[in-house]
């Protein structure tokens, strides 16, 4: 592959270790060679680091795969996933999952990313729906923006909410960046 290839969520091998790019921007420079400035988190550590790539350098796709596994429940400090179709399962110890637990709930469809067998990351779906299980009481009528009160959802995670949302109310939330982004209707409990 070569700097042509680089997009966000490429996944790549630099100094022996598998990395993910976060971010990048291609630089035309008045003088000198172009180059790509990138933003990489390693999928090993979490660690991000930031390097410049010049035109035309060469480097090596991560050997990594991708599953979409359900999430099926916690034992102990490892959170065990399921295929859906075949059966088989796989444990992420809680450092891999990090904060990601916060919104983990029975049946969530969630991506792994699996390096020589062991899981390295995993990456919840973009958005999911949850009802709020603990928030202060809403004052009706108030429609003030960007003022939030926190929220505990069912998922145990706590997020900021407009404040006319309610206990037992149902809400869409982001969780890339953990916000609230609208009401929604409870889920249907149709088997899948």
């Amino acid at each position: 592959m070569d700097t042509s290839d680089i997009r966000k969520g490429l996944k790549l091998m630099m100094d022996g270790n598998p990395y993910v790019v976060t971010d990048f921007q291609f630089v035309k420079p008045g003088k000198g060679q172009a180059f790509t400035r990138t933003k990489m988190r390693n999928m090993l550590s979490g660690n991000t680091i930031e390097r410049n790539i010049r035109s035309g350098e060469r480097f090596e796709p991560a050997d990594v795969e991708d599953r979409t596994l359900q999430f099926i429940y916690q034992e102990g400090e490892n959170y065990v996933f399921m295929h859906p179709k075949t059966g088989d399962q796989v444990s992420v110890h809680q450092d891999i999952v990090g904060d990601a637990n916060g919104f983990l709930m029975d049946g969530i469809d969630v991506m792994i990313t699996i390096y020589n067998g062991n899981p390295v990351s995993i990456e919840l779906p973009p958005h999911i729906v949850a009802q709020i299980i603990e928030t202060e009481p809403g004052e009706r009528g108030n429609t003030a923006t960007n003022v939030n009160k926190p929220a505990k959802i069912t998922t145990g995670a706590t997020v900021g909410v407009p404040l006319f949302c309610v206990e037992g109310e149902w809400i869409k939330i982001d969780t890339r960046t953990k916000q609230y982004i609208e009401r929604a209707k409870a889920p249907s409990l149709a088997p899948r």
